[in-house]
C-alpha cells in the first residue's frame, strides 16, 4: 500500500491488544486498535500526513486550511509542521481546550468562527476562496482516505484470522479507509461502522433516507458531523457491512469500560466501537472482533460526567 510506505517515516505501527476483560463481555475475541496512541493522540494523523506528502510544493507554500472540532485539526497542524507548512483552522467557539492547546502547539494559527463543525467548515471553505490556502476537507480528500486506511491494514498484517473490524463514523474517513484495505487483503473481512443516535447524518446517509434535517447533539467530537458527505458516502455504500447508532448513555458507559478493562482513556468516538460491539454482543458471539480506538482526546470534564452517569466516583 503506497500510503503506508509514505507515512512509515513518521509513524510506527499503534498497537493492537487482546484484553480478556472484553473477551469475556462480549464471549468473543476482542482486540483493540489503539490509535490513541499516535503522536496526536487519534488516528487523523495518518491521513494528514500521507496527504500533506502528496501537495505540490506551489500548494505547500500557499499554506492550507481546514476545520476541526479537534482532531482532523491536529492531525493537519502536526504534519503542516513535519513539512514545513503554515496551517489555519476554524474550529467553533467552545471546542474541546485541550484539543486547542494541541493544535497551538503544532504552530498552526486557530480561527473561532459558528457554533458546531459545520458552521466552521463552511467559514474554512469561503477563506480558502478568499486567501488562496489549499483546502483540506475532513472527509473528502482520497489521500485522507488512503492514510487513515493503514491502521486496518495494520490489523490484517497483524492479526489475519480477524472477521469483523467496528469503526466509528463522523465524516466516515476511517470507515472508508477500514473498508477499502480490508476488503482489499479479505472481502470476507466484516466492516461495521459506529454513528451516535444524536448526531446521525452518515447513518441516514448511507441507509438511503434524508439526512438533511439530521440533528448533531452528541457530546462526542469526533462524531459531530450534520451532513454526509459525497465521497465518503459512496465509498461506503459500496464496501460497508452494516451501520450501527449508539446512544449518549451507551457511549459514556463505553468510557468508563474501556478505562476498566484497558487502562486507556477513550474519547466518546474512540470508545463508540465499544458501544457497538456491546450492542451486537450475540451476533459478535465467538468471533475474532477488532475495536477501531481512534482516539483518546477526552477533556477531564467529559471524562468526570462519564463517571458520573455510570455512579463512578470522579478523579479530583
Amino acid at each position: 500500500m503506497r500510503a503506508r510506505r509514505t507515512i512509515a517515516p513518521y509513524l510506527r505501527p499503534t498497537p493492537l491488544y487482546r484484553y480478556q476483560g472484553l473477551c469475556d463481555l462480549l464471549d468473543a475475541e476482542v482486540y483493540v486498535k489503539h490509535e490513541n496512541h499516535q503522536p496526536v493522540g487519534a488516528f487523523k494523523v495518518r491521513g494528514g500526513l500521507n496527504l500533506m506528502a502528496n501537495l505540490s510544493d506551489e500548494e505547500r507554500a500557499r499554506g492550507v486550511i481546514a476545520a476541526s472540532t479537534g482532531n482532523h485539526g491536529q492531525s493537519v497542524a502536526y504534519a503542516a509542521r513535519t513539512f514545513g507548512v503554515q496551517a489555519y483552522l476554524c474550529m467553533p467557539h467552545g471546542s474541546n481546550p485541550g484539543k486547542v492547546a494541541a493544535i497551538r502547539s503544532f504552530g498552526a494559527e486557530i480561527i473561532f468562527h459558528g457554533e458546531d463543525f459545520d458552521e466552521a467548515l463552511e467559514h474554512a471553505g469561503v477563506l480558502a476562496q478568499e486567501r488562496g490556502y489549499r483546502y483540506i476537507h475532513s472527509a473528502n480528500e482520497p489521500y485522507l482516505v488512503a492514510g487513515v486506511g493503514t491502521h486496518t491494514y495494520e490489523i490484517v498484517e497483524s492479526l489475519p484470522e480477524v472477521e469483523v473490524v467496528i469503526v466509528p463514523v463522523g465524516g466516515g474517513s476511517g470507515a472508508c479507509g477500514a473498508c477499502i484495505a480490508a476488503k482489499g487483503l479479505n472481502p470476507a473481512i466484516e466492516v461495521i461502522a459506529v454513528q451516535a443516535e444524536k448526531a446521525p447524518a452518515a447513518y441516514l446517509g448511507w441507509k438511503g433516507e434524508d439526512a438533511s434535517n439530521a440533528k448533531m447533539e452528541t457530546a462526542a467530537e469526533g462524531l459531530q458531523t450534520r451532513v454526509p458527505y459525497e465521497m465518503t458516502q459512496a465509498i461506503m455504500q459500496q464496501l460497508l457491512d452494516d451501520f450501527v447508532l449508539v446512544s449518549e448513555e451507551e457511549i459514556r458507559r463505553a468510557i468508563v469500560t474501556v478505562l476498566e478493562t484497558t487502562h486507556n482513556v477513550a474519547e466518546g468516538a474512540g470508545a463508540a466501537p465499544l458501544a457497538a460491539a456491546l450492542q451486537l454482543k450475540e451476533r459478535l458471539a465467538g468471533k475474532t472482533v477488532a475495536l477501531i480506538m481512534s482516539g483518546g482526546n477526552l477533556s477531564l470534564e467529559k471524562l468526570r460526567a462519564a463517571l458520573a452517569a455510570t455512579g463512578q466516583e470522579t478523579p479530583a
